[in-house]
């Protein structure tokens, strides 16, 4: 598991702002909270994702009607957080790996949803991706087919969460992503250059750098967006303030 200590974590979520992404049927609306965490709100449903950093760090939040968990380290399935969150109405699609962890005496309903796999959940269509480390070996922190990262799709958009992965063939296929969101923290995932040349491929039409602190601190997002806007103009970069305490 990988050990991620951060002294900020009950931080209030005013800090964090809201971007808000227009639609035909109405906004979405996301909320940065932590590292790989953030909610998505569109039309009157909430999802959670990777909830982590404690249940105060929701505070003033909707209760979830969907908690999407990408992977089994603490930063992605953290009983804590979950064991402190109102989640009657949620529910909770993850990874069989994840699922196998969960009480789901907690939640309405936990779905397993395995790589390549798609269900539409409260009128939202959530498709699994891959997500893992490359070169693939038998003491990889993320094999091939534990975790998930997911394509959500709501109002005629397409949002990417990358899960903790590197540049994966999977990612680089993606087409027709209006929003991503993607991580770079060594030695976990991948590196800055990694990440802007998988974004410059695949082109979502906006990035947000995210789960972007390793072992030695926080990566350079500001180097990501350099590299992205000169090799894929086109991409809006929007960095947001993910660790306030730095």
């Amino acid at each position: 598991m990988k050990n991620i200590l951060f002294a900020f974590l009950f931080l209030p979520i005013t800090l964090f702002g809201q971007d808000v992404i227009p639609t035909n049927s109405g906004d979405i609306k996301i909320t940065p909270i932590l590292h790989g965490t953030l909610v998505i709100e569109y039309q009157e449903k909430t999802i959670y994702v990777d909830p982590y950093g404690g249940a105060s760090a929701f505070d003033g939040q909707n209760t979830p009607d969907i908690v999407l968990i990408t992977d089994i380290h603490g930063d992605h399935l953290n009983q804590e957080t979950l064991g402190g969150l109102d989640l009657s109405k949620a529910t909770i699609i993850a990874p069989k790996a994840v699922a196998d962890q969960l009480d789901g005496s907690k939640s309405k309903s936990i779905l397993v949803m395995g790589n390549g796999q798609s269900q539409k959940v409260s009128e939202i269509l959530v498709s699994a991706i891959p997500m893992y480390n490359l070169p693939e070996t038998d003491d990889s922190r993320h094999p091939k087919g534990r975790g998930n990262g997911y394509v959500i799709s709501m109002g005629g958009k397409n949002i990417y969460l990358s899960g903790d992965t590197e540049d994966i063939p999977e990612m680089r296929d993606l087409k027709e992503i209006d929003v991503a969101f993607v991580c770079m923290n060594l030695p976990y995932t991948m590196d800055v250059d990694q990440a802007a040349d998988a974004v410059s491929e695949f082109k979502p039409s906006i990035v947000y750098p995210y789960h972007y602190r390793g072992t030695e601190g926080l990566a350079d997002v500001e180097k990501f967006k350099s590299l992205v806007n000169t090799n894929a103009p086109e991409v809006e970069v929007r960095l947001k303030n993910w660790y306030p305490s730095n």
